[in-house]
């Protein structure tokens, strides 16, 4: 496409896509100049190459520090300079779109509605989520095995101001023994043997975006204390270095044990503890949101029956009876592998109770609601057990299923009455509506 001058060209532009545009700097009506802050300003994906006469080449250099990719001086004689800085722009123009697209399907995949869970609790951990994610505030994310800390992590910065820069994980459990302050704050050449260059530590890698320390629980506590200095002075020391460096990352720690117990036993410094629960996040278990298992069940079916190309789109009954009744002590992340298992096993369009199950016999599922406001049927010769049990439920239904309050009120820990609720369950019955 040719065009008499720049004001023709916003008008094409704005009709069709266009992989480059070679522009002059002298033009009637709009010169080269403001045609490339257009671009930049509505369609900055495009790079320009400005041809310039040798006697403004002054401004040529003026448009480079405006933003255009290249300049060539007319009149054009090294032709073959003057197609490599076109296909440079070419794929320097591919690069930009790829990242790009790489850029919405990240934030699409971690943002909140990736994030699954009806229930009332989750939606109060939505809420927290939405509330933080945008500020700089230290956070703390806690919870069991598999409830999906790393998946919350990633979106608190995702969808924060920080969200361009570089979110570096941590897993502080698999630090290499003896290199793992090397790791954290990086080294200097000769600082140790095998040093053979200065590099990076994690903290630096990510300046000015996040830091995710999976499991801060397992970091040594010589490590604890130098990582609290850092937070505080904001700044770091090079293995082997006498200088400083200035750093500014938010910090987002992941932890499966409770901090307040361990910093009581001695096993995590107490002034960590409190300098990271600036924001503390409690996700709960799944069996604490057993309400949220139809919902995740149905967002895990259609996004791994798309990944593994299966014609998988509904569960049977019984299929959905077993995922609501059966324990998941693994929580989110092992419902997600059963379910993964059942689509690459299935046969058809619906998941079948055999199809989560490879060695094993299904177990027969019958679900029965049971109605705890109607007496037992035989009172007094009820047993203890029935009796129990008829108490829990009544309690349960009482406190709107949430089983926090529920287990205080009984006099009992969460965990002996999840294990009941369990219990329950596998003798195929459905312990709340």
């Amino acid at each position: 496409m040719v065009c008499s001058d720049g004001q023709e060209a916003v008008e094409q532009l704005q009709q069709s896509r266009f992989n480059l545009v070679i522009t002059d700097l002298r033009m009637p009506r709009m010169d080269g100049m403001a045609l490339l802050r257009w671009i930049l300003g509505n369609q900055p994906t495009i790079p320009v190459i400005m041809l310039t006469a040798f006697g403004t080449i002054e401004h040529a250099v003026d448009a480079i520090r405006t933003g255009a990719f290249d300049y060539i001086c007319k009149p054009v004689t090294d032709l073959e300079q003057f197609d490599l800085s076109v296909n440079r722009a070419l794929i320097h123009n591919q690069l930009l779109i790829e990242n790009q697209s790489l850029k919405r399907e990240i934030s699409a995949r971690y943002s909140f509605d990736q994030i699954v869970g009806p229930s009332v609790l989750m939606h109060r951990i939505f809420d927290l989520l939405a509330t933080v994610a945008p500020t700089q505030a230290n956070v703390l994310v806690q919870g069991e095995t598999g409830t999906g800390k790393e998946l919350v992590a990633h979106a608190i910065h995702f969808n924060s101001p920080r969200a361009h820069r570089p979110l570096v994980k941590v897993n502080c459990a698999a630090l290499p023994e003896g290199l793992i302050e090397s790791e954290m704050f990086g080294h200097d050449k000769g600082a140790f043997t095998g040093a053979i260059k200065t590099t990076k530590g994690k903290i630096e890698a990510a300046q000015g975006g996040s830091l995710l320390l999976d499991e801060i629980s397992e970091l040594p506590l010589n490590l604890q204390a130098k990582l609290l200095r850092v937070l505080q002075e904001r700044e770091i020391q090079k293995v082997g270095s006498t200088e400083t460096i200035k750093v500014d990352f938010r910090l987002i720690a992941t932890t499966n044990i409770d901090l307040v117990s361990a910093a009581a036993e001695g096993r995590f410094r107490q002034d960590l503890f409190f300098r990271l629960n600036v924001i503390p996040i409690k996700l709960p278990s799944l069996d604490e949101r057993r309400e949220d298992i139809p919902a995740l069940a149905f967002h895990f079916l259609r996004r791994l029956a798309c990944l593994h190309n299966r014609p998988a789109e509904r569960f049977a009954p019984e299929a959905l009876s077993y995922l609501q009744q059966a324990p998941w002590p693994g929580n989110v992340r092992e419902l997600e592998n059963t379910i993964e298992r059942a689509v690459v096993l299935s046969q058809g369009e619906t998941i079948e109770l055999r199809d989560f199950f490879i060695y094993d016999t299904p177990p027969v599922v019958e679900p029965k609601a049971v109605f705890i406001n109607e007496p037992l049927a035989d009172e007094e010769s009820a047993t203890l057990a029935q009796i129990e049990k008829r108490y829990i439920l009544a309690e349960l239904k009482r406190q709107n299923g949430h089983r926090s309050r529920a287990a205080e009120a009984l006099g009992i820990s969460i965990r002996t009455l999840r294990n009941k609720l369990n219990e329950y369950r596998l003798e195929g019955e459905i312990v709340y509506k």
